[in-house]
């Protein structure tokens, strides 16, 4: 399976990595992995040697060779997590999981889902739409980073019980294992014990998870848990892992959509309806049977899981490496910057917001009425057009956001990137900056000089 030679010497980080394994155009810099990710071209093989077999004899395929496939899949994701295979099943990403998750629950009047304002956008659209068309509210934690890991556990354990002396039921809570915008680690472990303590389901958004961090799920046992496996885990788009506890799955009866595994409730005189996928002789669990086959689709990312952990392992060095590197490279690169940038990083007083693979770093742009500041109501459209920018003119993509009144960059660390290329982009960007001061990105990209 691929073309990962157990035996060849690990390839080092770095330029190396990039020239030998990876598929990047000669001129771009990609200083944005947590985004879509990428593959290395030994997955790439295994990706196009799976679409290769499906097109040879696609019935079969669909009927009879995906299925096992996807079993030793599963079983090495599982065997990756450290759950068992009946608990994980793939969907093509984390907003599908949660979108299963809180649309299989049943609210009444007074339920409630509590997250921070720091969720991922798609995922408060998801509850906006709940809270539409069900008897469900929702609560919102403001969060504005840099914060403590103590501060913000506390503010969301006083919010559990605070809806409860208000009569509210906090049916759930969804939160991230390392948040997007910004890029932060968030102590998702301990919310989640503050979750079971409460008796309110913990749905973690683990999409930049699998791959960028420890994550340890036996021992955490969260009743949900999504990641993107095309993100850091260097699977082809799109793969997301879904577990799924034992003592949940009965809570999640259909997939989105729903399809041939889901079974109705017993109603007279209803026909039976015969799921014309199933085959003889396979034992499937419920859950396992809701997944397998959702609708027809591209399956093909799911069945690189195996080929990536190897490529992990046999070319990388392991986790443990990849994380090391990963972490220590944002982290300096995040330091570099904002010398660069005479600003900062955004850190906490625990130093834990940046023990991950991403990094946030303060723009020298300030955000007022003042010479050379940003108005606010043009804050937003700086940031696209500089991101933009950045891309278009540039071939480097780092994404700018506002957060807290102020303009910064996160910046993602990862095997196939040395600081050397975080210099000329810091370089670039601080360049632009300027370019926003002087109000260019109102001329829609044209200096104020050139006309």
């Amino acid at each position: 399976m691929g073309d990962v030679d157990p035996d060849k010497t690990l390839c080092p980080f770095g330029r190396p990595m990039r020239d030998e394994h990876f598929l990047f155009a000669p001129t771009y810099t990609p200083l944005n992995h947590g985004s879509f990710g990428t593959y290395p071209r030994s997955v790439q093989k295994r990706f196009h040697e799976v679409q290769a077999l499906s097109e040879a004899r696609p019935d079969v395929f669909v009927r009879y060779q995906y299925p096992k496939m996807l079993d030793e899949n599963r079983a090495a994701m599982a065997k990756f997590l450290g759950v068992p295979v009946e608990e994980v099943v793939f969907l093509p990403n984390a907003t599908t999981a949660i979108n299963v998750v809180l649309r299989n629950l049943k609210y009444k009047k007074g339920d409630v889902i509590l997250h921070f304002s720091t969720i991922y956008g798609s995922v408060e659209k998801t509850i906006r739409h709940l809270i539409e068309t069900t008897e469900m509210g929702s609560i919102i934690l403001a969060i504005g980073y840099p914060i403590d890991d103590q501060a913000l556990v506390s503010q969301f354990e006083t919010a559990i019980k605070g809806a409860k002396l208000e009569g509210k039921n906090v049916r759930a809570a969804v939160f991230d294992t390392v948040s997007s915008m910004p890029g932060v680690m968030v102590p998702w472990t301990r919310l989640v014990e503050v979750c079971k303590k409460e008796g309110v389901l913990s749905m973690v958004d683990g999409a930049h998870g699998a791959g960028q961090i420890e994550l340890g799920l036996a021992n955490v046992q969260p009743d949900f848990f999504a990641s993107n496996c095309h993100k850091w885990l260097y699977v082809p788009r799109g793969c997301a892992v879904f577990y799924v506890s034992r003592r949940n799955q009965h809570l999640i009866r259909t997939s989105l959509p729903t399809s041939h595994g889901f079974e109705p409730l017993p109603r007279e005189g209803a026909r039976a309806i015969v799921n014309p996928l199933m085959t003889a002789g396979r034992h499937r669990t419920k859950f396992e049977t809701l997944f397998e086959f959702v609708a027809t689709a591209d399956v093909s990312p799911y069945l690189c899981i195996e080929e990536a952990l190897r490529f992990r392992s046999q070319i990388c060095g392991g986790e443990e490496k990849i994380i090391s590197y990963c972490e220590m490279i944002s982290n300096e690169a995040g330091r570099r910057m904002a010398e660069t940038f005479e600003t900062d990083v955004m850190q906490n007083s625990e130093t834990t917001l940046t023990r991950c693979a991403m990094t946030n770093v303060r723009l020298p742009l300030n955000i007022g009425n003042g010479p050379c500041e940003i108005p606010e109501k043009d804050a937003v459209p700086v940031a696209i057009w500089m991101t933009e920018i950045l891309a278009r003119e540039h071939d480097v993509y780092l994404p700018t956001f506002v957060h807290a009144c102020a303009f910064w960059i996160r910046l993602s660390g990862q095997i196939y990137l040395e600081i050397d290329d975080f210099v000329r982009g810091a370089e670039i960007v601080k360049s632009l900056c300027m370019r926003a001061k002087k109000g260019e990105y109102l001329q829609g990209g044209k200096s104020n000089e050139s006309e």
